[in-house]
């Protein structure tokens, strides 16, 4: 129950803290340097060869140049806003059907993912778009009409998503790591919380870039 009340209010205070930024680009700009440095320090304390520090480095780092450069072409943030939905749901989604439903593994690197779990990420992450644009909460000009080509985009994010997080949880699991920080309480460091959007922000900026 006490890291339950933990994980809540971490999860309140990231909540406010990510609505702050995105509404005014200095504090965002500070928060992604910060960020960046707190996630290159968590993923090198991690991994001990050099190969897959150089790896994760450069992965990480695209990532967040992949962040900045959505701002750059939509100075509202509402690329950055769409991915992070996508992104939330996803993690969210996996979370509760895994519980709910359990079943078969997804994968031997991850064990603790299921099949239902991955299922679960898709459907909360269609469903959090297809909400939000239902009752125009928000107004995504990458998306007007919610038809199957928009739904393959969120798919698309989503499966980026579930793969970044399954290879950060490879990590852990291979150094025998709970998380990659403490910095968050309830919730561990920097990389456990955006371990998906690694991979997630530079696919959607390819798509983006390509279509």
């Amino acid at each position: 129950m006490l890291n339950f009340v933990k994980r809540l209010i971490s999860s309140i205070v990231l909540i406010l803290l990510l609505l702050t930024a995105i509404n005014f680009s200095l504090i965002f700009n500070i928060l992604l340097i910060i960020f960046f440095v707190l996630t290159i320090y968590e993923w090198l304390k991690m991994i001990k060869e050099l190969i897959s520090k150089l790896l994760g480095c450069f992965l990480i780092t695209i990532s967040f140049c992949s962040i900045y450069y959505l701002k750059y072409i939509d100075e509202e943030m509402k690329l950055i806003t769409f991915v992070l939905i996508i992104s939330i749901a996803t993690d969210i989604g996996g979370y509760l059907f895994g519980k709910l439903f359990k079943g078969p593994k997804l994968t031997k690197i991850s064990p603790n993912k299921t099949i239902a779990g991955s299922i679960g990420s898709f459907v909360l992450s269609i469903l959090s778009i297809y909400l939000i644009l239902k009752f125009n909460i928000i107004e995504f000009e990458i998306i007007v009409n919610f038809n199957f080509i928009n739904i393959l985009l969120v798919i698309l994010i989503s499966a980026s998503s579930q793969v970044g997080d399954i290879i950060i949880s490879y990590y852990k699991r291979l150094y025998d790591v709970k998380d990659t920080g403490n910095i968050i309480p309830g919730h561990g460091g920097i990389l456990d919380r955006i371990d998906g959007m690694l991979l997630s922000f530079p696919m959607f900026l390819l798509i983006v870039l390509i279509f």
